[in-house]
């Protein structure tokens, strides 16, 4: 009689449930997968009969034929060797289990039995929350991942004849209990504090309102200016993740395989730095195999892309859509699938092509055309949607032999913590807003009423540096949590005024 066993995979960043059917008839002995496996996945019959003769089983001489249902879904990876194995004990009678449909089974096996992680055990933990399933059994090294799904009762185990024990109750093997706040350090420290920049202080100053807003920026300035050095501090001011949303980064990281084995839980905000010669589908995702691509690894944090304009201008006309949505859907002609992007986007570059463009120290060797040419490789389009255009100047010699920094990283984020805050309390009840830079046009109108000095000058604004409705609305965001900083309710003609200086590039046309 066919045994069935419960598992789980995932397609994108979420699971479903996969249901492992095992039959063995008497014929000519043969092993057989389908339900379009990959190949790990048909791979897995050399693994699975060696696990099952080093523990201790037989392999039935018979025909194996293994069905993973939903059988129109492609099946990827190593996971499914711990219940197809159980599957076949369980359908030659080596095992007796009343309780095996109480129960999902991940894992890959060694061929000496031994249990291996797999990759995407939290999201098939919080996939399986909706199914009446009492446990998972999965490795050992993913059961601290597995609990913090608050989900089935989680079983680590470390070979295939303890996940058989536990399923015919012969192991007292208490399940996993893991605590989310405890994962969470009591003061969070960064290696990279603003104390360590000299000078600098209105690139400092945007990095605090971009931080307290979630706004993106992009800075320009000539080599050697120090863009990637505030770039690389601006997690070191930004507030620490909630539990929900480190559970959110967590997911993605498992399901890319990216998480640390001694690091069930994403602490700390991510801060990508892809190299300019990345792909499309290495920045949004996708691929043969999809994976979820460098944006959404930067989800509730930082991507930096250093050198913007040497970038594929593919590659970042495709951060236009996930930059207004938070999120990048992949379509293709078998599946469609979407990753959460929600993220701050850091962009630096030089003024020309050589650098130094504006710089009185060095003279600037490019032609107009040179630099028209160069900075062409930034669309219109993708310049509106960053809220803030910061020029970062060369440092003079005093202020490189003074050596002294500015404010430490802690004290700037107390101002952005408490910004934040303002924002979270005007945003209550407002599912899907959580910063200024997340404001909807009907939500920007009620919290951005302007008085009738701040509504002339934005006016005069508007129709001498000639912006789009979209820099009109990002100015009105960044004056929100200019605000925000202060304490104040009511938008002033100085919030708007600091505001309109951080478009530097609207500015120059």
């Amino acid at each position: 009689m066919p045994a069935v066993v419960l598992s789980a995979a995932t397609l994108g960043i979420d699971a479903y449930l996969v249901h492992v059917e095992v039959d063995t008839d008497r014929q000519l002995p043969s092993f057989t997968v389908v339900g379009l496996p990959d190949s790990a996945v048909r791979e897995s019959k050399e693994r699975v009969m060696a696990a099952l003769r080093n523990a201790g089983y037989e392999w039935p001489r018979r025909r194996v034929t293994v069905n993973l249902a939903p059988a129109d879904i492609r099946k990827e990876g190593s996971a499914f060797d711990l219940p197809i194995a159980v599957g076949i004990l369980a359908a030659s009678g080596q095992v007796r289990a009343p309780r095996l449909a109480d129960f999902a089974l991940l894992g890959e096996l060694s061929l000496d039995g031994a249990l291996r992680p797999v990759h995407g055990v939290l999201s098939a933990a919080l996939g399986l929350r909706t199914h009446r399933i009492h446990g998972l059994i999965a490795p050992q090294a993913n059961a601290r991942e597995a609990a913090l799904a608050r989900g089935p009762l989680v079983y680590g185990v470390s070979t295939l004849v303890q996940a058989v024990d536990v399923l015919e109750g012969d192991c007292r093997l208490p399940p996993f209990a893991a605590d989310l706040e405890a994962l969470f350090p009591p003061d969070p420290q960064c290696e990279a504090d603003f104390a360590e920049v000299c000078g600098q202080e209105h690139a400092k100053r945007a990095l605090e309102v971009a931080a307290a807003g979630g706004h993106s920026l992009l800075l320009c300035g000539p080599p050697g200016s120090g863009k990637t050095l505030l770039a690389r501090r601006l997690p070191s001011i930004l507030p620490a993740l909630s539990p929900e949303e480190a559970l959110e980064a967590t997911r993605i990281y498992s399901a890319a395989g990216l998480l640390p084995a001694d690091q069930p839980l994403v602490v700390t905000r991510p801060f990508r730095a892809p190299h300019h010669t990345i792909s499309d589908a290495g920045l949004i995702g996708g691929g043969a195999c999809p994976r979820p691509g460098e944006i959404s690894l930067a989800h509730h944090g930082v991507l930096f892309l250093d050198e913007l304009p040497e970038f594929k201008r593919p590659v970042l006309e495709a951060l236009r859509q996930p930059l207004e949505d938070h999120s990048i859907t992949i379509a293709r002609a078998a599946f469609s699938l979407s990753y959460p992007a929600r993220f701050m986007l850091v962009g630096a570059m030089n003024p020309c092509p050589c650098g130094f463009l504006g710089d009185s120290r060095h003279p600037c060797s490019c032609s107009p055309t040179l630099i028209r040419r160069y900075r062409s490789r930034l669309s219109g389009p993708l310049l509106d949607r960053l809220d803030l255009h910061v020029e970062v100047p060369a440092l003079s010699y005093a202020h490189l032999a003074a050596g002294q920094g500015g404010e430490p990283s802690a004290q700037i984020r107390q101002r952005v913590e408490s910004a934040r805050q303002r924002q979270r309390a005007r945003f209550a009840g407002q599912p899907g807003c959580f910063c200024n830079a997340q404001l909807r046009p009907r939500q920007l109108r009620a919290c951005c009423a302007l008085t009738g000095k701040g509504e002339e000058l934005l006016r005069s604004a508007t129709t001498r540096l000639g912006l789009s409705g979209r820099a009109h609305d990002r100015i009105l965001k960044v004056a929100r949590t200019i605000a925000d900083l202060e304490g104040v309710e009511d938008l002033q003609a100085q919030h708007l005024s600091e505001a309109i200086q951080y478009r530097a590039f609207d500015r120059r046309q």
